[in-house]
């Protein structure tokens, strides 16, 4: 097993895509984030509580999660390429258990999906200070909890990874998994959350227990104001960490399982 784990190692690694991953969680952390605290919330359209509330550092943290569907898409990109080119097919007949294979594969993508919440966490903690300092504001929330939700949301990463690779797994077709990963998680949660009766759904789907790792009530509440209905509440902080664990879980147990059986040719 240690070996089919080093090997798949050395196959994440021998790729350009995890280095570009990498670049591409620094801008998203520390230049999305950077840009608009040094903007400042409160030059939004619609205006929104500035960086010297915990509103409004809480609101431009929650944006961060809205980027998820980077590393799910890269989750998918990596396990429907090795289908696509066929490369799949040579891995297991070096290692015909495939539950291992897949299972280092898990691991594989379970560390660069953390190196990937680690930059993105820590770049955004490097712009968000670093736009306050240059503003000269006093965020309205401690250094501690700032960083705490920012570990909360690096590790959110490392689950919606995983989530990619299984909706990789099922369909194994690159452009149909990324269509259904990226469209989702980028506009169908938010359409969910315009369907009145639906969008009480909205607290227990992926999105919505990434907004309550940070209490990202903003989108929600928005969404109420503008349809004329009750907000949705959202989960505890622990019980949106609890629903995003079980979502890894699933879709580790989905990765491993559904190709156990599966033609791969």
């Amino acid at each position: 097993m240690r070996l089919v784990i080093r090997a798949e190692f050395r196959r994440l690694l021998a790729t350009r895509m995890w280095a570009v991953a990498l670049v591409v969680a620094a801008l998203l952390g520390g230049g999305l984030l950077g840009a608009l605290a040094l903007g400042g919330p409160e030059n939004f359209t619609p205006p929104m509580p500035g960086l010297d509330t915990e509103t409004g550092v809480r609101s431009v943290l929650g944006i961060v999660g809205f980027t998820a569907f980077v590393p799910a898409a890269l989750g998918t990109v990596a396990i429907t390429s090795e289908y696509r080119h066929r490369t799949i097919a040579v891995t297991f007949l070096f290692a015909p258990r495939r539950w291992q294979v897949l299972t280092a594969k898990l691991v594989a993508y379970g560390v660069a999906g953390t190196a990937y919440g680690i930059v993105l966490a820590g770049t955004a903690a490097l712009g968000l200070f670093g736009a306050a300092a240059v503003r000269g504001v006093t965020l309205g929330m401690p250094v501690g909890t700032v960083l705490g939700l920012l570990a909360r949301m690096g590790l959110a990463m490392v689950a919606y990874l995983l989530l990619g690779v299984a909706v990789g797994a099922l369909l194994r077709n690159q452009i149909a998994a990324l269509a259904v990963v990226v469209g989702y998680l980028y506009l169908g949660e938010t359409l969910l959350m315009m369907i009145p009766g639906v969008n009480l759904a909205y607290p227990f789907l992926p999105g919505g227990a990434t907004a309550a790792l940070s209490n990202y009530t903003y989108l929600a509440d928005a969404m109420a104001e503008q349809l004329a209905t009750r907000p949705v509440q959202l989960l505890s902080p622990v019980a949106g960490a609890l629903l995003m664990l079980a979502y890894t879980l699933v879709a580790s147990a989905v990765a491993v399982l559904v190709p156990l059986r599966r033609d791969v040719t």
